[in-house]
């Protein structure tokens, strides 16, 4: 959890599509109802109450309570930290959204082709907006919810609740584990491999380690543009480096070779797409910066319009001027694809963004197994007091998570690897399969009332099933790409916990 947040009225808005005040004496219980845009036909065929009667019926008594509690689990003297606009939450979700994944979009294109790269990072960014506007569909409907693990609550119960917030911490150790890798293929090409590939992996453990002993957010906030900038800048210097010069390994006079269209296998053509798919892994936070919003039934669509309206140009951008301008010596991460001394420049620029990557992923998972434990020694009163028992609990809920990032980083130390594994197990459920999931519970019933929800029932059992194909066969292709990297020649690293260069210079 993000913030601290209000019990009252604030939790739901309270104005009308419109944007007229509400007659509060139309419902005496005014703190749980909800009248904002109905958007998308979530309310039921004919109904003229509040968004109440919904509540009544989807969410128990229990469930509202719980996410009342939680909310409210930071609270300071009943402040309101509900304070972010939609420009504000914009930055926020590119901060949130653009990082490691930008790295690997170029060496898509090689695979696939430069005509259905494209068309496969438009595709898959517009998809993932829409699932992203079906969390915010299910949080206008349940406004107490604080994060995806109170959404499945909702649905499915304690059972399904446990599952996700598991899914979640797992996700997050990949996303950390993913920076760890990254930090040390940076750290192998600017020292020419200086130390073992462990040692480096050590010292990202220790860094991002001490980067997560405070416990306040505001720390973490901070980093958020600066971190994002420090991925965005050296992605720039390798694109025009590659316009002056040539990449590196390449003779004098050298002509990039372009694929217009690329003719994969079924496993190297779903590798691609499931790097792709890891750089838009960011709608399982985007929960968590609804609750800090002003208004987040009116304001979230715009500031996810800002994210998508950035990010697909800017990845579209990368990896066609990268590709283009390197052809065949195209790398994975790109950086690698820059003259020499430019390209260890770009990776001294990268090392504090992906500081800032496993600091906000890493922090969140700390938080929340924190507050999970808290909650079994029943010292909630002690969550954001200086005890001793409140600061061992941390430091040991943080030693515990970066421990588990540090063994999965040596146990997958490939970063093309890592990047489609994570996005096979992982996120083709919190990008995709679990918004179509909420969507079906939110309509059951009235999944065939006309066309237009045909089409949109189509359209999320088709997220549902995309997430398990991923899940099966992306997993599989991502498994056995590892397991070949690991027997080819071309690569170090023969195996996990390799002290061998896995840097790209």
């Amino acid at each position: 959890m993000n913030g601290q947040y209000r019990q009252d009225a604030a939790v739901a808005d309270t104005r009308k599509p419109n944007g007229e005040k509400r007659d509060e004496s139309t419902n005496s219980n005014s703190s749980e109802s909800y009248n904002g845009s109905v958007g998308n036909g979530i309310a039921p065929q004919g109904s003229t109450g509040s968004w109440h009667a919904l509540e009544e019926k989807q969410a128990t008594v229990g469930d509202r309570e719980a996410g009342v509690q939680a909310q409210n689990i930071f609270s300071n003297g009943g402040k309101n930290y509900r304070t972010v606009g939609r420009w504000m939450s914009g930055i926020l979700l590119i901060t949130n959204q653009v990082g490691i994944g930008i790295l690997s979009l170029p060496g898509t294109l090689p695979t696939l082709g430069i005509v259905p790269g494209v068309i496969a990072i438009i595709g898959i960014g517009l998809l993932s907006t829409y699932t992203a506007y079906v969390l915010l569909q299910f949080y206008r409907a349940h406004p107490h919810v604080v994060n995806m693990a109170d959404m499945a609550r909702v649905v499915g119960g304690r059972p399904l609740e446990a599952i996700v917030a598991v899914g979640l911490l797992i996700k997050f150790c990949f996303t950390c584990a993913s920076a760890t890798v990254t930090l040390s293929v940076a750290l192998n090409s600017i020292t020419d491999h200086a130390l073992c590939t462990v040692a480096f992996m050590a010292v990202a453990f220790v860094a991002f380690w001490l980067l997560s002993l405070p416990r306040r957010f505001s720390f973490v906030a901070k980093m958020g543009i600066p971190g994002t900038l420090s991925v965005v800048i050296p992605v720039f210097i390798v694109i025009i480096s590659l316009g002056v010069g040539n990449p590196q390994g390449a003779e004098p006079g050298f002509t990039p070779q372009r694929n217009i269209v690329g003719y994969p296998g079924f496993r190297d053509g779903l590798g691609a797409c499931l790097n792709i798919a890891y750089a838009y892994a960011g709608n399982a936070g985007f929960v968590t910066y609804m609750v800090e919003m002003e208004d987040p039934s009116h304001d979230f669509l715009p500031a996810l319009i800002i994210l998508q309206g950035f990010s697909i140009p800017l990845y579209i951008l990368a990896a066609v001027a990268i590709y283009c301008l390197a052809g065949q010596y195209t790398t994975s991460p790109s950086l690698g694809s820059a003259p020499l001394i430019l390209a260890k420049v770009a990776y001294g620029i990268l090392l504090p963004g992906m500081l800032v990557t496993g600091l906000i992923f890493g922090h969140s998972a700390v938080k929340y197994l924190y507050v999970l434990v808290m909650r079994r020694l029943n010292a909630t009163d002690q969550l954001t007091a200086p005890t001793f028992k409140s600061w061992s609990v941390w430091v040991g809920c943080a030693t515990l998570f970066w421990v588990c990032v540090f063994i999965l980083a040596n146990a997958i130390p490939i970063f093309d690897s890592i990047l489609a594994i994570s996005s096979a197990a992982l996120i083709a459920w919190f990008t995709f399969g679990i918004s179509g999931v909420f969507w079906l519970h939110l309509n059951r019933g009235r999944y065939f009332l006309n066309r237009r929800k045909i089409c949109l029932t189509a359209l999320n059992v088709f997220t549902v099933a995309l997430a398990l194909f991923m899940n099966t066969a992306g997993l599989w292709a991502a498994i056995l790409g590892l397991l070949d990297t690991f027997q080819s020649d071309e690569n170090n690293i023969r195996g996990p916990f390799s002290c061998a260069d896995n840097g790209i210079l």
